[in-house]
């Protein structure tokens, strides 16, 4: 197998384990079936996801210029409270941020490295909580749009993580912690006006990864300061491919590098 295209994530398939694949040119990978062989990435050039155009990727995939532009990549992306499109304000391109935006959000908790808040998209579940790597979750609220979403979660956030620590994620499978009794602490500290939200939902997600080895110390490796990597493939958990010697590629941050993979 010798192929060449810019990387995407990985999508995945709720199985046990879950099922992930690479989407490359015209070609579709099955990650899991490469579990035990060795892997070559090699860094050809950037292409940017936005525009397209061979530009050094700056954020998420975009060049510098796209990142602070697109409508894709606005601050309420990860800053759910920014969100304006419920008051018809536009941020960048209204009719991308309402698609986006006005929809039903989840707020939820998991267990990925720690427990940690989190909001997505109702219809993005479980690949958020695939894609963070978590272990367990649990729906905590359901909310009509993103804004009302991230005032709960801002709310949250103070008293509980809102970031997945990809060292812990990665160093092990994680310990089971009832999510029922996590939520049924923090519920009093959702806002008054949002607690109609709250979901009586306690139903635990357990998700598994398709992992034959954890690393004993997490390294990080990246393209832009090792244009090539080659080993074998270990395991895959998050957006993480884990190989030999301790060695860990995150797909995601790698969204506009165009790549040879053999």
């Amino acid at each position: 197998m010798h192929i060449t295209g810019c990387l995407s994530k990985m999508s995945t398939v709720n199985e046990s384990p879950i099922h992930y694949y690479l989407h490359i040119a015209d070609e579709v990978i099955d990650v899991n079936a490469l579990l035990g062989k060795s892997i070559k990435i090699r860094f050809m050039r950037y292409q940017c996801v936005a525009c397209g155009k061979e530009k050094e990727i700056f954020a998420m995939g975009c060049c510098k210029h796209c990142y602070f532009t697109s409508p894709h990549t606005g601050q309420w992306v990860v800053r759910p409270e920014l969100s304006m499109a419920h008051t018809g304000r536009q941020d960048r391109d209204l009719a991308v941020e309402a698609e986006i935006q006005l929809q039903p959000h989840i707020v939820y908790l998991a267990h990925s490295g720690g427990i940690k808040v989190g909001v997505t998209r109702k219809s993005q579940l479980p690949t958020r909580w695939i894609d963070q790597g978590a272990e367990y979750a649990i729906r905590l609220a359901e909310t009509k749009n993103r804004y009302e979403a991230g005032l709960i979660e801002v709310a949250l956030k103070q008293h509980l993580s809102d970031k997945t620590n990809y060292r812990k994620m990665l160093a092990g499978p994680m310990p089971f912690e009832d999510l029922s009794l996590r939520k049924k602490e923090i519920l009093p500290f959702v806002p008054s006006e949002l607690q109609e939200y709250i979901l009586e939902d306690n139903e635990i997600t357990h998700l598994r990864y398709p992992v034959n080895s954890y690393p004993t110390k997490v390294n990080s490796v990246t393209l832009k300061k090792h244009p090539e990597l080659e080993g074998m493939l270990m395991g895959i958990k998050g957006q993480y491919l884990i190989f030999n010697g301790n060695r860990v590629f995150n797909i995601r941050n790698h969204e506009g590098f165009v790549v040879s993979l053999e």
